[in-house]
């Protein structure tokens, strides 16, 4: 079981990933969009969602430059193990809790208000719930992290995230290992590779590219009676 979650499901959920986006693209393009309810209770979503989105977009980076590089990179530029754990739980730390504040501040108010639970699909809210588990999750593996601040348990992680996109046969064996938190927490990740094409998420692939020469911004208004 450990080969097939950790050895042959990232193969699986990232071609789902990489697949069922381009379907939803091509086939649903009008579905492409986070469908946003700023209209419906604007000052809880401008906090929760800023909180929510910073705190994410560093740990999504931080994960892909820390887990992609290679270790010999980091060593060339004098970049010790242990000085990379220590910024990884400084910062992931920070991020973490940052965006479970502000994901909070989401799920109750998609929960709260009728309105917007009116709106909302159950994949809206299904997976809004599963990364804050994936968050709570992160931030508990710091306290993990904390008791190897020699970095000799990251580098594992680099082998094997490094073995996955090399197709290395024997990518799973490098975190047989480790702390079975660490395992749900690259469990639950994959899923939601898994679902992402399938989720308001897909959104996240438009707004690095696309929005730098759409022609405006989105301008959300009401639609106001005539007298």
């Amino acid at each position: 079981m450990h080969q097939f979650f950790f050895g042959t499901y990232p193969y699986i959920a990232l071609s789902v990933l990489l697949l069922g986006s381009v379907a939803r693209y091509e086939r649903d393009p009008f579905t492409w969009k986070s469908s946003s309810s700023q209209l419906l209770r604007r000052k809880q979503l401008v906090i929760g969602s800023s909180l929510f989105h910073v705190g994410v977009l560093v740990i999504f980076f931080g994960h892909l430059i820390g887990l992609l590089t290679p270790i010999q990179v980091f060593d060339a530029l004098g970049i010790s193990h242990g000085a990379k754990q220590l910024l990884a739980v400084i910062a992931g730390g920070i991020a973490g809790v940052m965006a479970l504040t502000g994901g909070g501040m989401l799920l109750h108010r998609r929960l709260t208000d009728p309105r917007i639970r009116a709106t909302s699909t159950f994949a809206d809210t299904g997976i809004l719930v599963l990364l804050l588990a994936q968050l709570v999750l992160g931030v508990l593996t710091i306290f993990v992290s904390l008791q190897h601040l020699d970095g000799h348990e990251m580098t594992k992680f680099m082998s094997w995230a490094f073995g996955i996109f090399t197709f290395d046969g024997q990518a799973a064996s490098y975190i047989a290992d480790v702390n079975p938190l660490f395992k749900l927490h690259l469990f639950l990740g994959l899923t939601i590779f898994l679902l992402f094409p399938f989720t308001r998420l897909v959104h996240m692939l438009s707004a690095p590219v696309r929005y730098l020469w759409r022609p405006g911004y989105q301008i959300v208004r009401t639609k106001k009676r005539g007298a």
